[in-house]
């Protein structure tokens, strides 16, 4: 059995360690872990950049990748403690971003400003109990390679957004999108789709 294995099987080792990595009351790292734990455990590839004033809320229990020249903007904030956060290649986190894995994100993606991607969701079945102390669930998201969503979207648990899908600014997305659709609003709808063989747009 891993050493992983065993402190996540036993409750006491389990928050132990928790308290040794996060600070009580808190959802980002503690210092050591940044210097001394991430830098070994997770990936940046050749020239990705991550802007000074972003706030990396990374653990070393899960993973996280960046990839080459992909750009994480100011103001942003990418947290794996509850899942993976992958980012692809060429790709752009734009500023004032907020991504919560578990989340998969492709190459060549554009997202605009003040976008929240979220895997994570809190119970809130229990009515003598606070959502904020109930159980987490998360579900991944993935975004394929392509595409581009609009300023203040919102991408909600569990959604796959297809190859080269353009999300308007301002849409809620609680549902997959299909590869080459436009979709706007709040539910996001399909109002375009690609046709291969007349080459166009085609309002759905």
């Amino acid at each position: 059995m891993s050493v992983t294995t065993q402190i996540k099987s036993n409750p006491v080792l389990k928050k132990i360690v928790h308290r040794l990595l996060i600070p009580k009351n808190e959802h980002r790292p503690r210092l050591w872990v940044k210097l001394f734990l991430n830098p070994f455990k997770h990936q940046r590839g050749k020239g990705s950049r991550i802007r000074s004033n972003t706030r990396m809320d990374l653990m070393p229990f899960n993973n996280f990748q960046l990839g080459d020249n992909s750009t994480v903007e100011e103001f942003s904030t990418v947290n794996n403690g509850v899942g993976d956060v992958i980012i692809g290649s060429n790709t752009i986190i734009g500023i004032g971003n907020v991504v919560i894995g578990p989340v998969v994100i492709g190459d060549n993606v554009m997202l605009a400003q003040n976008i929240v991607i979220s895997g994570l969701n809190h119970g809130y079945e229990d009515i003598n109990v606070s959502p904020s102390k109930q159980k987490v669930v998360t579900k991944p998201i993935s975004i394929a390679n392509d595409v581009w969503i609009g300023a203040n979207s919102v991408i909600t648990a569990g959604v796959t957004i297809g190859k080269h899908v353009v999300i308007g600014a301002g849409s809620v997305v609680t549902k997959s999108i299909p590869d080459y659709s436009v979709a706007v609003g709040n539910p996001a709808k399909i109002v375009k789709k690609y046709n291969f063989e007349s080459n166009t747009w085609e309002k759905v």
